[in-house]
């Protein structure tokens, strides 16, 4: 199943919802920078890549912050939002299923987390179970990279019984968590990731303060 299309859905939604000028769990974002940065990368290939390439990041930022800075009415705000909900260009890469599946199905899902845990009172969505297997086989994917900053070793654990090495090492933690709480602690959004944690404390603690995701 294609889940990037219903998760585009959900992520605009909760932007509208939220406004302009709501907090994030992205470090000096408020919704209206989350916004922007999500209609840039799939226009600008300088936004998406800026991400992954620390020469272009700067570039990025100030795109995104340039972008952001003319979302000043809901008005203006919403027709961003509905732009990026309508999906990419005809001519964007993201066109291409396999792409856009690779590319966006954990960012959209962990986006919409980003806003909706940005609040004192949140809760965690009841998710279809294909969608979460689908969030899992993407986390699988990356997960190596994710904890690469990491000195342990580390296995994901789902409490329904799948895991997976994502690190070996001569001491490992185990995270346990479902695939979507898993997501949200893999990339460094761990203060807000309902996971638990199996090892020795000492190693338990020093997960807790190194440093995971990109």
């Amino acid at each position: 199943m294609h889940f990037v299309e219903p998760s585009r859905e959900v992520l605009a939604e909760t932007l509208l919802a939220a406004g302009p000028d709501a907090p994030t769990l992205c470090k000096g974002w408020r919704t209206r920078d989350l916004a922007a940065h999500l209609y840039l990368r799939e226009r600008k290939a300088a936004v998406g890549l800026g991400l992954i390439i620390k020469r272009l990041a700067k570039a990025s930022d100030q795109a995104t912050a340039r972008l952001a800075a003319k979302l000043t009415t809901p008005e203006a705000y919403a027709k961003l939002v509905n732009t990026f909900r309508a999906g990419p260009p005809a001519l964007s890469p993201m066109n291409i299923k396999a792409l856009d599946e690779s590319s966006n199905l954990i960012e959209y899902f962990v986006h919409t987390e980003d806003i909706r845990r940005a609040v004192d009172r949140w809760a965690p969505r009841a998710l279809d179970e294909a969608y979460s297997e689908a969030l899992w086989d993407e986390l699988v994917k990356r997960a190596a990279i994710l904890y690469r900053g990491v000195d342990l070793g580390i296995v994901l654990v789902r409490p329904s019984g799948p895991r997976h090495v994502a690190k070996r090492a001569p001491v490992s933690v185990a995270i346990v968590g479902e695939p979507g709480e898993l997501l949200m602690h893999a990339h460094g959004r761990t203060r807000h990731a309902l996971v638990t944690f199996e090892g020795q404390p000492d190693a338990v603690a020093l997960l807790q303060s190194a440093e995971v995701g990109l």
